[in-house]
């Protein structure tokens, strides 16, 4: 069984802004911002959806491939990449292009501001799927290249593929028509309450028209855990971080373990709490992919909240 993940692979510059956004935007001039927030950190990581959910899935013992394009900057991305055991086959290099780049401000009450230069990811993966099995296969379409989010979903329909359709923040440029058709089909569609309340503004539809096109609703509330929507509505609960540091890449660690999750069999609310405990570990840490874990560790974390864990590596 492969598990295959379309989307960003991205350095991050992230930055922490001790204050609050809200203290220094003035709502009756928006039309004419003009703000500047001193910021008391930076660091650059290794980020991006793809890589992200990928990091977190090697963790989990499992070795997805990325689908995605990079370029001349890689080289210690890759090496990265495969000291973790991940395979490199699905990603596109391209010398004459940067690889992406995100630069992410967080404030203090965890509000993000963020600003993205592709770079490489203008291209689409051009994986050709030559070992696609389609009856044991998931794959998941998280924000990368537009051809990629548009031409994935159909592929993945056509040849009979689970998909989880996740589009983050990608939304902003795809029309509703896009939106409809991706998830038109899907096995799942996650987002958090914001961007489910984009997709229908930019639908027209209301968020029964919109579940009623995936089999899975996974709508995440950031402390207040998440909701699966199926045949019946399921609450999971936040699982709680020793502490929070940074909540960027937190939701790329959940879609990590529904994938792990769903890969071992389970049901999608069952995922999902696996989602949940991957998500607090990306809370601990400064950056996307600098989170850890043992299996004794996760387990006695989960089982705290769920329960008996359902799966292993």
């Amino acid at each position: 069984m492969s598990i295959y993940i379309s989307g960003s692979v991205a350095y991050d510059r992230i930055m922490t802004f001790p204050g609050k956004f809200q203290d220094h935007i003035l709502p009756e001039k928006l039309h004419i911002i003009n703000v500047s927030f001193m910021v008391e950190r930076m660091e650059e990581k290794r980020g991006g959806c793809a890589g992200n959910i990928a990091y977190t899935l090697a963790l989990l013992g499992e070795q997805p491939l990325i689908l995605a394009a990079v370029g001349k900057d890689f080289t210690a991305y890759a090496e990265f990449l495969t000291g973790m055991g991940l395979p490199l086959e699905g990603i596109r290099q391209e010398n004459d292009q940067f690889t992406a780049l995100c630069y992410i401000t967080t404030d203090l009450h965890s509000n993000q501001i963020t600003g993205f230069y592709p770079g490489a990811m203008t291209l689409p993966c051009n994986y050709d799927f030559s070992r696609l099995a389609p009856a044991e296969d998931i794959a998941i379409v998280s924000p990368g290249n537009l051809d990629d989010m548009r031409s994935l979903p159909r592929y993945y329909r056509e040849h009979g593929v689970r998909y989880i359709y996740d589009p983050g923040q990608q939304l902003p440029v795809l029309t509703g028509d896009e939106l409809l058709d991706a998830i038109s089909g899907s096995f799942a569609l996650t987002t958090n309450d914001y961007e489910l309340n984009m997709i229908c503004k930019a639908t027209g539809k209301t968020k029964a028209e919109i579940q009623s096109r995936t089999q899975w609703l996974v709508t995440t509330y950031g402390e207040k855990g998440s909701s699966v929507s199926g045949r019946s509505l399921t609450t999971v609960p936040a699982v709680q971080p020793d502490r929070i540091v940074d909540p960027t890449g937190a939701g790329d660690a959940h879609r990590a373990g529904i994938l792990k999750g769903l890969q071992a069999g389970l049901s999608m609310p069952e995922a999902v709490c696996v989602g949940s405990t991957c998500a607090s570990f990306a809370l601990e840490e400064y950056g996307t992919q600098q989170h850890t874990f043992d299996k004794a560790a996760f387990r006695a974390r989960h089982e705290s909240v769920f329960g008996p864990l359902q799966i292993d590596w």
